[in-house]
């Protein structure tokens, strides 16, 4: 089983980094380019997400990004430490709506098998997991 933890600050400057870890630890799996460019987006996407929503734009946050690669799956875990957001409360476009932004939740759906968000006493975790095929 393969695990890789990166933690980082909510400044926008450190997204490339992450997205560059996101892409070797994917290396390994069989996914293909397009299946790999989506995930990585996706989880882009979702800290992109955490820094604008949980942490309001503050850039000296903490983020955790935790992979690992199961038998049957890898699984992407994003935590954050800010405001909460409830799942109900979050709203994407239809992505057919020719207009800039709201189309990060209908990415990250598409790019995930599944998705799900655990509140935790403090902050959110975003579970991310694609299926191996």
């Amino acid at each position: 089983m393969n695990k890789q933890t990166v933690e980082f600050s909510s400044h926008t400057a450190n997204l490339a980094l992450m997205r560059n870890c996101v892409r070797k630890f994917l290396n390994g799996y069989p996914f293909s380019e397009r299946q790999r460019l989506l995930m990585v987006l996706g989880v882009d996407e979702a800290c992109t997400n955490v820094i604008r929503y949980a942490y309001r734009l503050r850039d000296d946050q903490l983020i955790s990004l935790h992979m690992e690669g199961l038998s049957k799956c890898v699984r992407v875990r994003l935590r954050d430490y800010g405001e909460q957001v409830l799942p109900n409360q979050m709203k994407g476009r239809s992505h057919d709506m020719i207009k800039p932004g709201g189309l990060g939740l209908f990415l990250i759906r598409n790019a995930f098998d599944e998705v799900d968000y655990i509140h935790k006493r403090r902050g959110t975790e975003l579970v991310l997991t694609k299926n191996l095929e």
